[in-house]
């Protein structure tokens, strides 16, 4: 791997760099440009290209792993070719390693004789082993964090399965974060509480839309001290359970082997594309690089990571030179642990006003129709051009909110820094997420090709604007 290493402070990199040469003027907002970027990033396919780069030829990408190594290299290179000066962040990040997952159903009521069922299921990040023979217990059913608690006393020594079903229907009426986050809450939090309360092992019932009999894995919230066996069972085998739990007691053979290693070296890579007169301001732009390791994490985040690299690309191509530094990284470190997000934090929270605008795109690939913006309510008015350059596409509209909340972006718009997003259509995007199905082939080149024309034009509307957009902590003071 090919390591550059640069002052903690990355935000004086862009200045140094400008000073040794001259760019083309770059021909601002007016519509025309906008139209130009638009139209040029819909004619490309080299995200597409990028995308397959990274899912086919490195495959899943886990905080620690070789994959995840891989695809820094991967990236560095890709944007090294466009001519962006690329830097790799140091990070270090947690290495948990997958290892034999088996669910057996061996005793319940009505059991033919020397009849077991297989129950399909997978282990959560952070998830601790079981004997290597695996562990037999008794299943606790439980469907809220009030009936555990009210169960407390029958808790030790079991398997609690926490069943709560994702809401679909949400998800296909607008709401699909609302509904992950409602099933979330409990592959995040539980396996905690039922191991403070004494539990053998814990289960979820998987967080995902549609059922396929796949489970969906994520990070389990586990940490040392309160760490037990957990893992996601697919939605069919969890209702399997409940209805057999239903009829009488129910045990279980769970068999789990993963390890935790010592935290591993990795980065965020960074790569900036700089301005001409407003050099030392930043407009970031980007998508989180690590995935679970089920699958190749094509919407999660692989899409995000591309369809932000090609925002340079598109500019490239066009030889349009920003007013102020377009950054685009690819965060490590999003799917267990943050941690990439809190490193590019650290080296930049004495520097933050000079962080205009973040960019994340980490809601999968489908359509996009407009933004998502952490702007003052009256600040909208201002992006109008904005929007009318995406109307054509059917992609103009605009959804502001006080906090996006987004993953790799939330310690900088909590410190003020606005924050956007692509307000996507994610009405099936969590029927694969953390799933083994998450590959290439679940996205469209043409909704690619408009998460780009999107990105590529924001940014580059956010990076030349003659005052940055206000921030919420700012006006506090007024």
């Amino acid at each position: 791997m090919s390591r550059t290493f640069h002052t903690p402070v990355l935000s004086l990199l862009a200045a140094s760099i400008v000073s040794g040469g001259a760019f083309a003027a770059a021909p601002g907002n007016d519509p025309a440009a906008l139209a130009k970027i638009r139209d040029t990033a819909l004619k490309s396919d080299w995200a597409y290209e990028r995308l397959a780069d990274m899912t086919d030829l490195i495959g899943p990408r886990l905080s620690g792993s070789a994959g995840g190594a891989a695809a820094v290299t991967q990236v560095a290179d890709a944007m090294r070719k466009l001519g962006a000066t690329v830097t790799l962040q140091p990070v270090k990040v947690p290495h948990w390693v997958r290892g034999e997952e088996k669910g057996e159903l061996v005793d319940y009521r009505g059991r033919p004789a020397g009849v077991t069922q297989r129950v399909v299921l997978t282990a959560l990040g952070g998830s601790s082993a079981t004997p290597a023979a695996g562990l037999v217990a008794p299943v606790m059913v439980v469907r809220s964090f009030d009936e555990l608690k009210a169960r407390s006393a029958e808790v030790k020594g079991r398997i609690v399965l926490f069943d709560v079903a994702f809401d679909q229907g949400m998800a296909e009426r607008g709401m699909a974060s609302q509904a992950y986050r409602q099933g979330a809450k409990y592959r995040v939090g539980g396996p905690r509480m039922a191991a403070e309360l004494g539990a053998a092992a814990a289960l979820v019932r998987s967080v995902g839309g549609a059922d396929f009999r796949l489970p969906h894995t994520g990070t389990g919230g586990m940490q040392d001290g309160a760490r037990i066996p957990a893992a996601a069972v697919s939605a069919e085998d969890a209702m399997l359970m409940v209805r057999l739990a239903a009829r009488g007691p129910l045990s279980m053979r769970l068999t789990l082997t993963p390890q935790i290693l010592p935290d591993a070296d990795s980065f965020n890579v960074i790569a900036d594309w700089p301005g001409t007169d407003k050099a030392d301001e930043f407009v970031i732009v980007s998508g989180h690089l690590d995935s679970w390791d089920l699958a190749t994490g094509a919407n999660d985040d692989g899409a995000g990571v591309a369809s932000a690299m090609a925002v340079i690309e598109t500019l490239k191509k066009l030889d349009y030179r920003p007013r102020r530094t377009i950054r685009v990284i690819a965060w490590a470190n999003e799917e267990n642990g943050g941690r990439g997000a809190q490193a590019y934090f650290e080296a930049n929270k004495t520097t933050l006003g000079k962080q205009i605008a973040a960019i994340e795109s980490d809601s999968g690939a489908g359509r996009p129709f407009g933004l998502r913006a952490s702007v003052l309510a009256r600040d909208v008015a201002q992006f109008a051009p904005l929007q009318a350059a995406l109307e054509p596409m059917g992609a103009g509209a605009f959804q502001r909110s006080d906090a996006l909340s987004t993953g790799d972006l939330h310690e900088l718009e909590q410190a003020g820094v606005p924050s956007f997003s692509p307000l996507i259509d994610t009405s099936s995007y969590f029927h694969y997420h953390h799933t083994a199905a998450d590959t290439l082939d679940k996205v469209d080149p043409e909704n690619l090709r408009r998460h780009v024309a999107l990105m590529a034009a924001t940014t580059w509307f956010l990076a030349n604007t003659d005052k940055p957009v206000a921030r919420w902590v700012d006006a506090a003071k007024q």
